[in-house]
Order: structure tokens, then C-alpha cells, then sequence
């Protein structure tokens, strides 16, 4: 069974207020590790924080890891009057602060207000693979199904303060980037990095790591990197949500032993599906990976669980996936649990002058953070970090 991994940005709030604040520094200023535990770092922004868990082999395993890295970055926030919140775009606005670092001062001065506004938290899946070749097979057979996945992890309702409309914002922002989305259908290894260094002699971007694509080969982990994802708000479903990658990327191996040839599905036709997914997460209706015209979101959620449950139920992972969905569908994805916060902080104030349809006042915003600051840690213990574990291999790239 291929191992996985995955990494989680969070934001670091203020658990009063719910702003975002520029602590990452200190969080890890003051947090001690060992060099083969589970581990925090930096991103482009001082107000999140980045967990990585070790390549697992199950889901009880993963969600462990996830816990304990939410667990680790919690602990680090308290002493500061902070806590972390698993969403993917601050509900309140904010100014932004770039960690100090060359390379991202040298993104901050070449893209502009896109670097400058990129409060954004991702969630990216790492599964192993044997080699960069079957990885490449790999993104070719995958592209046509990623944007389920944004529709289930959808977390990302409110921007800057003001509702957006869509389930998943984050992805609208993070799409910004000159190489992000969804990519064509590569056929090889030779054309996929003929496709990379061809756009880093464009100079636009400034090195590989800015090579965004929904899915990519991973430069430093023998893995497939699937990023289409907003953080899940529950570290269970970040554990499915996973699971579900690991058996498109398995079942995606077999189609290749098997001759099946990727589906050429034209990249503006993938985009669409992106924007669809981003836009009405669960709500409403996605369309199909089969056809591209719209369904109802639960029908082709089913149709991806359908697809790779030869993979699942060979793994013992079948009845654990189903179960999940459903309750993910009958619950709701983020974006869903924070609108349903706001709405009960609106319902328990006495005489509010918000009105049905009027944007969330600051005050239902710091509510929409302070619920997802509990959710995110819930499950988690005092001693859930405790016992050291290797990160995902680094691979030396020539």
C-alpha cells in the first residue's frame, strides 16, 4: 500500500477577535522538536503556520498525525494569547505581514498585491510513487477529478470581511498565481519537464517552487503533491479527504498497467470545473467528470467514490470512505459550518441590527473563527505530539 502525508497551513488568530496575527515567528521561536518528529514551519505569511506529517500507511494513522500537528501548533500559540484555526481565508480583514526571507521579498516586489493579499491556507496530499515517470502517468489520469476534491474541502466562505459567495474563495485567490490550475495532459516525463523549464525561462516566475499546478511531482518527496484542496476545517476529513487521493493515484497506476489512455479533457473545460467547485462547493450542482455538464454535487461526489472503490474496498478503506461521505454531505463542508456559525451568533443576539442578506457583522466573524479555533483541535490531547516519527523523505533532485 503507498504511503501518504499531507501538509496543513493554518491561520493564527486571536481567540477573542478572531484576527489573524503575525506570530508565526515567535511560534516557532519558542517550539523545540526533534529533527524526526512531526514538524511546524514558516509560510509566505506570518499569520499561518505549516504542519507536515510523516508518510503514513492508513487512515487511523494520518488523522493521528494530523491531530499532533494541530495539537504541536496550538501549544506553541497559547503562550501568546493566540490559537490556530483551520480555515482557509481570514473571515476578517486584516493587514498581511511576509515572513522574512529573500525569496519571499523577491515574490512580495515582483507580484504585487497578488503576494501582498496571499492570506490564504492550502492543503496539500502527498502519496508515494515508484518513480517521477509513473508520476507523471499519474497527474495525466488525475487532472479530470480534481475539482471534486475543492468542492468537499471548500472552507473559504468569507474574504477580507465581506461574504464572497463562493464555498472555496481561497481557490479564486490562490488562482491569481501565473501558474496555477489545472495542466494539460503531459504523456511523459521529457514533455512534463520541457512544460517546467519552459516556463522558468519565461522569467515570470522566479524559481520551480513556483510551479503551481493543481497536481505536480513533488521536488524534495518521492510523491505525487495533489494542492487542489482548502485546509479542511476537520482534521477527520482532512484523513478522507486524503484517502481519496491515495486511491486516485493507485487507481491511476492500474489504468497505466492496464493500457487505458488519460482522458484528453481540454484545460479551459477543467478550469470551468475548478471555478464551478470553487463556487458552489456542496450547494449546488458540480459538473460531472465524465461529461463536464452540471449534476447534482452529492451524484458526482458518488461517481469519485464510485470510481476508485475497487482501490478502496482492496484496501480496507471502502466502508470507512462511504461512511465518511456521507456525513461530510449530510453535514457540510467548511464553508457550510462557518455561514452556520455566523448565523447562530446572529440568532442569540437580542435585538440585532443585522439584517437577513446585510454582511456578517465583525462580531459574527470573530464568532465564525472562535468556532473553527475550537473545531480545529477537537480530538486532539496533551500528549498527541509526543512520540517522535520520521517527515516525508527528502529526495535529492540533480
Amino acid at each position: 500500500m503507498r504511503t501518504f502525508g499531507v501538509e496543513e497551513e493554518l491561520l493564527i488568530v486571536h481567540p477573542v477577535t478572531g484576527e489573524p496575527l503575525a506570530l508565526a515567528d515567535a511560534l516557532l521561536a519558542g517550539h523545540h522538536q526533534p529533527a524526526s518528529a512531526t514538524s511546524l514551519s514558516h509560510e509566505l505569511k506570518l499569520e499561518q503556520i505549516e504542519t507536515q506529517t510523516r508518510p503514513c500507511h492508513s487512515y487511523g494513522d494520518l488523522l493521528h498525525q494530523i491531530r499532533r500537528g494541530r495539537a504541536m501548533a496550538n501549544e506553541a500559540a497559547r503562550p501568546h494569547g493566540a490559537r490556530v484555526a483551520a480555515i482557509a481565508t481570514s473571515p476578517l480583514d486584516s493587514n498581511t505581514h511576509t515572513t522574512p526571507d529573500p525569496r519571499y521579498a523577491a515574490m512580495l516586489d515582483r507580484f504585487g498585491i497578488i503576494a501582498t493579499e496571499q492570506l490564504t491556507c492550502g492543503f496539500h496530499v502527498h502519496t508515494s510513487v515508484e518513480s517521477p515517470e509513473e508520476g507523471v502517468v499519474v497527474l495525466d489520469h488525475i487532472r479530470d477529478k480534481l475539482a471534486v476534491l475543492t468542492a468537499l474541502t471548500a472552507n473559504s466562505p468569507y474574504w477580507r470581511g465581506l461574504p464572497t459567495g463562493f464555498d472555496s474563495y481561497r481557490t479564486q485567490a490562490w488562482n491569481r498565481w501565473p501558474t496555477s490550475g489545472p495542466s494539460g495532459v503531459f504523456g511523459s516525463l521529457t514533455a512534463y519537464r520541457r512544460i517546467v523549464n519552459r516556463l522558468l525561462e519565461t522569467g515570470v516566475i522566479l524559481d520551480e517552487g513556483m510551479i503551481y499546478f493543481d497536481a505536480r511531482i513533488s521536488r524534495n518527496h518521492p510523491t505525487v503533491e495533489v494542492r487542489v484542496a482548502d485546509v479542511c476545517l476537520r482534521a477527520e476529513d482532512a484523513a478522507l479527504i486524503a484517502v481519496l487521493v491515495r486511491a486516485l493515484v493507485e487507481t491511476a497506476s492500474l489504468e497505466m498497467l492496464d493500457g487505458v489512455e488519460p482522458t484528453a479533457v481540454p484545460t479551459a473545460l477543467l478550469r470551468m470545473a475548478s471555478w464551478q467547485a470553487s463556487n458552489a462547493g456542496l450547494r449546488g450542482e458540480l459538473l460531472d467528470f465524465g461529461d463536464f455538464r452540471p449534476q447534482p454535487a452529492a451524484d458526482v461526489v458518488w461517481a469519485l467514490v464510485d470510481y476508485v472503490s475497487p482501490v478502496l474496498d482492496d484496501q480496507g478503506e471502502l466502508e470507512l470512505v462511504k461512511t465518511g461521505i456521507s456525513e461530510l454531505l449530510e453535514r457540510g463542508n467548511g464553508a457550510h459550518e462557518q455561514r452556520e456559525a455566523a448565523v447562530r451568533y446572529n440568532s442569540r443576539q437580542r435585538g440585532s441590527q443585522n439584517q437577513p442578506g446585510s454582511p456578517p457583522t465583525s462580531a459574527a466573524l470573530a464568532a465564525v473563527v472562535g468556532h473553527a479555533a475550537k473545531v480545529t483541535v477537537r480530538g486532539t490531547s496533551a500528549d498527541a505530539h509526543k512520540e517522535p516519527a520520521p517527515m516525508l523523505t527528502r529526495v535529492r533532485r540533480p
